[in-house]
């Protein structure tokens, strides 16, 4: 049942009425169930005795078969769905290949190689380095039949490719060790990018293709997620900025590969407290998600509108982010699982800003899935984050034995975690927010201002800007400040 579920959350509306519409003209009885299974595994939900509701009876054997025959459905139809995707590049080009192929074995040679040049143009055009490998290789092997032809060109064009798949094949030799790295028990973050970028000879050049610069990209912003560390892919950044921004490639085959790369320059420029230039990728990405008839636009909004609300409360336009949250269908956008879950702590955290504790904590209560189940999605950071939200949403409303729990519960399941990725702070300022909840005046002793500096005061010029908004709570009650304003502030001196 997972499985199915799984596949249905990566079609669009669109896909799934095509599969249904498929299923109705396969099915030759009007009692398959077929159709009724895949609506109730599109809810997302989790269903009990899905057999009775299918059957009306206990039927293990026949919702099994059942499962077992819609599985095979889907993989079908997704597998189709990107053959017929992709039938405009590899497939053409290969087709074009063959052809030429064929002509050289029938002497045909003038109308050979027309045909092959046409296919060398379609290959370069969608970066398909493998198929120019054959397409150089036949032409080198038919040169001498054909005066027009310059052999040096080819072999140069033939070299110079043979380079672009070396490229290709050892960026997928640094994605794969990268991530092979962070899934180690304590991997070691502080130079994980430059140590793989140096070993498979890495770098962004003027010849690398969207599809790559999307990769490297991709993880180096999750590097720097679990890092909290942003600064430390700035430099890449930059280039990734420029090279976009020279690029006379931006063509409609490239355009999901550059919506996806103008989210990841939008949200580190963020992270880094560099907002307007965070804004401009936010503008350009909206830009390209409008055009081809806004095809990417359902695809990108939640990042978009992700990154936007958070420029919006880090800029003293809080009002205007909860607005904006509040009016977000989360229900439409239930398959963007994590961007979903991001816009949700997102407003859970602007109403925390906002003061409007019991709102947050209303909204917070829709987090109905254990730690384990987030961290598995989203990651430690995310969990620690969302745990700690709560902790002070409960110490605003004073509910006493769930603060307690909570804290028991915080230190039992993260402290370890915690002291093992170096993060002694989260918990220095766990204890500081104990101490200040029970004891209110705590917070003007010399003794608590200073360990409160130790927080505040980091010699990393790139403290997290998420960690500063729970340091501002804290910070408040010493400047019997608001909480936003006291952010502001914080964001400001950083």
């Amino acid at each position: 049942m997972h499985q199915i579920s799984s596949i249905i959350a990566t079609l669009s509306e669109t896909d799934k009425k095509k599969f249904i519409s498929d299923l109705k003209h396969r099915n030759k009885r009007n009692d398959t169930k077929n159709i009724a299974l895949f609506k109730l595994m599109d809810t997302g939900d989790p269903i009990e005795d899905p057999d009775l509701m299918l059957y009306g009876k206990r039927a293990k054997g026949a919702y099994h078969a059942l499962c077992k025959r819609l599985h095979e459905s889907l993989i079908d139809f997704v597998a189709l769905k990107y053959i017929e995707g992709e039938s405009s590049k590899e497939s053409s080009v290969l087709k074009l290949v063959l052809a030429s192929s064929i002509f050289f074995e029938h002497q045909q040679y003038p109308i050979a190689f027309k045909t092959m040049a046409r296919a060398e143009r379609s290959a370069r055009k969608y970066a398909l380095y493998g198929l120019l490998n054959d397409i150089y290789n036949i032409q080198l092997a038919h040169a001498h039949l054909n005066s027009s032809v310059d052999f040096e060109e080819i072999l140069k064009k033939y070299h110079k490719n043979r380079s672009n798949i070396q490229q290709e094949e050892n960026l997928n030799l640094f994605y794969a060790s990268v991530q092979n790295e962070l899934t180690r028990k304590n991997p070691s973050i502080s130079d994980i990018l430059d140590r793989n970028m140096a070993e498979y000879k890495i770098s962004i050049t003027k010849n690398l293709s969207y599809q790559s610069l999307f990769k490297l990209l991709q993880i180096s912003n999750q590097v720097a997620n679990i890092s909290r560390n942003y600064y430390e892919i700035l430099e890449f950044i930059e280039e990734a900025r420029q090279k976009i921004e020279t690029s006379k490639r931006i063509q409609q085959e490239h355009l999901y590969y550059h919506i996806q790369i103008l989210y990841y320059l939008a949200n580190t420029y963020f992270r880094i407290r560099k907002f307007r230039r965070s804004a401009a990728a936010l503008r350009s990405m909206y830009h390209y998600m409008l055009l081809q008839d806004q095809k990417y636009l359902p695809v990108f909004y939640c990042q978009h509108l992700l990154i936007t609300s958070l420029l919006q409360i880090y800029t003293g336009e809080l009002g205007k982010a909860i607005e904006k949250l509040s009016h977000f269908d989360f229900k439409k956008y239930k398959n963007e699982q994590v961007y979903v879950h991001d816009l949700k702590l997102t407003r859970i955290v602007a109403l925390f800003l906002a003061e409007s504790f019991k709102n947050a904590l209303h909204l917070y209560r829709d987090f109905y899935h254990s730690d384990n189940w987030y961290v598995k999605k989203l990651g430690f950071i995310w969990v620690i984050k969302k745990n700690l939200l709560e902790i002070l949403l409960l110490m605003e409303l004073d509910y006493i034995d769930l603060v307690e729990s909570r804290l028991r519960s915080f230190r039992k399941k993260f402290r370890n975690h915690l002291l093992e990725h170096n993060e002694e702070k989260i918990l220095l300022f766990v204890r500081l927010a104990e101490a200040y909840y029970k004891n209110k005046n705590i917070v003007y002793t010399q003794e608590f201002i200073s360990k409160l500096k130790e927080v505040l005061h980091s010699d990393k010029k790139d403290e997290d800007i998420f960690a500063l908004s729970f340091y501002a709570w804290l910070q408040s009650k010493t400047l019997s400040k608001k909480t936003y304003d006291t952010c502001l502030l914080l964001i400001g001196e950083n």
